[in-house]
């Protein structure tokens, strides 16, 4: 069975700096924050294993997943200079993840192509 699903899935996972983590949980608050607004964002949060931090969320297709990046984007910047990113992921649709190839082509992440399923 086919899917007609449009949500897409930025799926990061940061590796913050040796003594950054409070740093970079404070980051996270924001993040969450200026996020709350976002009318096609579905779910959004940040868990943590030691170091290293996933956030997690969705959006209704892709273009709710470019607005949050440039909602967020001085955000990011200012993670991004007490973290890396350790890896990247983009789920969706193809339909959708053809909008977004380009657009994130420069963050160089992995694209999956979402295929069958459903939401609810």
């Amino acid at each position: 069975m086919a899917t007609d699903d449009k949500c897409c899935t930025i799926v990061p996972y940061f590796k913050v700096q040796s003594g950054k983590l409070e740093s970079f949980k404070a980051l996270c608050e924001k993040f969450v924050e200026r996020t709350l607004q976002e009318p096609k964002c579905l779910y959004y949060g940040f868990s943590f294993e030691g170091d290293e931090c996933h956030c997690r969320e969705g959006y209704e297709d892709a273009e709710g997943l470019l607005a949050h990046l440039e909602n967020v984007d001085s955000l990011l910047k200012e993670a991004l200079s007490i973290s890396e990113i350790a890896r990247l992921e983009v789920h969706g649709p193809e339909s959708e993840l053809a909008n977004l190839r380009g657009p994130l082509a420069g963050l160089k992440p992995r694209f999956y192509v979402l295929e069958y399923g459903f939401r609810r």
